[in-house]
């Protein structure tokens, strides 16, 4: 054996007792070496690649933090559609989804698994050879976003399969990443040290560690997995889901120890009568109980609906309830001027997460409860997430507490608020309010706007309470040295947000007209303005009827536009904004549209560019990007690993593009 060979073999030694022991400490939590053993043994096979980059796998343990800091997230067309569940809420429910069963399939008899649905994210983790080669979460049910880099840093992902699943082609596997309420509350904890702001509850914690650009951010959290079921596979070993849980526990995947084989419905709702008990004590956030039928073959011939699985069911758990004591109502004024008020809360306990703030809505809700300052009131937390105040309890509520009187000033500036005619919110009709400012620049630099990133909460706030920035277009002007000069803002990280500022100036007309915050105005209709006018001058000369006889566009918008764009404050910031060198027109917006009239579909993963800028390249040329395939589609565009929409396409007799083909229509 040659010496290239001998350290190869070496290599493959110690990724694989690697492996084996993070399977038995993160998933079976029964480790067999000592912590310093298993760092030795890594950083022997971390040297060992290091001294020779051939080496590397892209499952190897030391590859959990690896790659870039991403520019973005790509798209993934899911192999297999991860649809919504049908609810229930009552053991009367669960009884009448086996009832549907029989009749759908009369004379059969029908086994369940019953598992606990965890609160997190979903998500798709596809593997081929026993190796994990992609991530992604659930998004729209159809396509989601790849995550690869930042789930190889879940510590209960197998990044290798164990026997005898490694030797499957493709296995897709489903599962709902999370965060257990001991680590996140050590998460806050440590936030709140570093004075950063805390999560709201564990979901949110989760959802947002897993979509950070920086995988290595995400290898900071403590963040866990439960796998609950096969998606695909190839070719497919199993007859049952029972089967299917249990073969994924022995490959190295995570499974929930309190599923549970149930022979029949009566089964069913005693172990959802179990696990609603047991809901305080299971260590995680758990709003119900997936109910699902175990055989394989009698869930294919069950099939699905366009929204869920006729096979599966979500027993949702009842809303949990308590009493506290308002302290303090107050109001905020967010970037539209829009005034909500927040009740502050006496701090209270329930579902597993502590209460301190409730939102009332607007001063409609604050008149239909007659909540004061003072009254004891009704908690509920439904779905284990959203605090809401069901009423209040009359009798105790202290002598004389005053009505509460809805601000008829901004409480931030002062200026007059106004609620218009048929509208339950009232806004502070300062544009230059400092409140709307705040929460403009964070909407102005989030990712779908203009996507300037490290422009955060803490920065914004130094950077208008300092009055360095009165507007958009004062970003621009800043330099690092006045970025450096705020707290907790090392030079490096001011070169960064300073790079980040700048380079945003060529985001596209699109992305601007969104990010300037017109209301009514989303994304989607932002690129269909910034397509129509094609620059900010022609957007602002048109008229309320051409704007409103723009496919898509309509008169509400039409309105909401012309009068942003009739006010002498938003006029001058385009112009500042232009003087600093933000683009202002869509560059590709002239020239011929030889794509007009044209509908395309796109499925699959393209190589030579991402989902979003296949978009905007048919956009570009006139064309119509839409989301199914129909008999008015004019091509399904196929690239690797298509979807049903490739099948769809076929069904139809409608025309398919490859990658070449499709690059060359665009070329031509």
């Amino acid at each position: 054996m040659t010496t290239k060979q001998n350290l190869a073999a070496k290599a493959e030694t110690l990724r694989a007792r690697l492996h084996h022991h993070s399977y038995q400490y993160y998933v079976l939590n029964r480790p067999e070496i000592r912590d310093a053993e298993y760092d030795r043994l890594f950083n022997q096979l971390k040297t060992l690649e290091a001294a020779h980059p051939e080496l590397v796998t892209p499952d190897s343990p030391t590859q959990r933090v690896g790659g870039a800091v991403a520019a973005g997230f790509a798209s993934v067309e899911h192999r297999v559609a991860m649809l919504s569940l049908d609810n229930a809420y009552s053991p009367e429910e669960i009884r009448e989804f086996a009832a549907r069963l029989a009749r759908v399939l009369p004379g059969e008899t029908f086994r369940y698994v019953c598992e606990p649905k965890v609160d997190g994210l979903g998500v798709a983790l596809l593997y081929e050879k026993g190796r994990f080669v992609r991530g992604a979460t659930r998004g729209d049910g159809r396509l989601g976003e790849d995550i690869t880099q930042n789930l190889k840093t879940v510590r209960t992902i197998p990044l290798r399969l164990r026997p005898p699943l490694a030797a499957l082609d493709l296995l897709e596997v489903r599962g709902e990443v999370f965060m257990s309420r001991d680590a996140f509350e050590r998460l806050n904890r440590r936030l709140e040290a570093d004075e950063e702001e805390p999560f709201a509850n564990p979901r949110n914690a989760a959802a947002g560690s897993l979509r950070q650009k920086d995988p290595s951010v995400t290898a900071g959290r403590p963040l866990d997995i439960y796998v609950y079921g096969v998606s695909d596979a190839r070719a497919n070993p199993f007859t049952s889901h029972w089967e299917a849980m249990q073969a994924l526990g022995e490959a190295g995947f995570k499974v929930n120890a309190r599923s549970r084989a149930c022979p029949d419905i009566d089964a069913v709702i005693a172990t959802v009568a179990e696990l609603e008990r047991d809901r305080a004590s299971l260590g995680y956030d758990a709003d119900g109980v997936v109910i699902k039928v175990d055989s394989l073959d009698q869930q294919a011939r069950l099939g699905s609906t366009t929204h869920h699985p006729r096979w599966a069911l979500a027993y949702k758990f009842p809303a949990q309830r308590t009493t506290t004591v308002v302290r303090k109502i107050e109001v905020s004024v967010g970037r539209t001027g829009a005034l909500t008020p927040t009740a502050i809360l006496e701090p209270v306990e329930i579902a597993g997460a502590t209460i301190g703030r409730a939102t009332l809505h607007n001063a409609d809700e604050i008149e239909r409860l007659d909540v004061r300052e003072g009254d004891t009131v009704v908690l509920e937390r439904a779905g284990d997430v959203i605090p809401h105040i069901l009423e209040v309890v009359a009798d105790r509520r202290p002598p004389r507490a005053p009505r509460f009187v809805f601000p008829a000033s901004c409480p931030v500036c002062g200026s007059a608020v106004s609620r218009p005619e048929g509208e339950v919110v009232a806004r502070c009709a300062n544009s230059t309010c400092p409140a709307r400012l705040k929460e403009s620049l964070l909407h102005y630099g989030s990712r779908r706007a203009m996507d300037i990133e490290h422009l955060g909460e803490a920065v914004v706030d130094q950077l208008v309470d300092r009055g360095l920035v009165r507007d958009f277009a004062d970003l621009y002007r800043l330099d690092v040295e006045q970025l450096a000069g705020l707290e907790r803002l090392a030079e490096k990280s001011a070169t960064n947000l300073h790079t980040a500022i700048q380079s945003s100036r060529s985001r596209g007309l699109a992305r601007l007209l969104f990010a300037l915050g017109i209301r009514y105005v989303g994304e989607n209709v932002a690129r269909i303005l910034a397509m129509e006018f094609g620059s900010v001058a022609k957007l602002m000369a048109a008229t309320e009827e051409a704007l409103a006889a723009v496919h898509g566009i309509g008169p509400r918008i039409a309105g909401s536009v012309v009068l942003f764009f009739r006010q002498e404050e938003n006029r001058r910031l385009i112009a500042a904004l232009r003087a600093a060198g933000v683009a202002t027109e869509e560059r590709a917006s002239a020239g011929p549209k030889p794509l007009l009239g044209k509908t395309f579909v796109l499925t699959g993963t393209l190589d030579s560019m991402t989902r979003e800028q296949a978009k905007d390249a048919i956009r570009r040329l006139g064309g119509r990007v839409s989301s199914s395939v129909s008999k008015k589609t004019n091509y399904v565009v196929v690239g690797a690993d298509p979807g049903a929409k490739a099948d769809d396409a076929r069904r139809l007799d409608v025309a398919t593009l490859g990658e070449e083909e499709f690059r060359a229509l665009l070329e031509s």
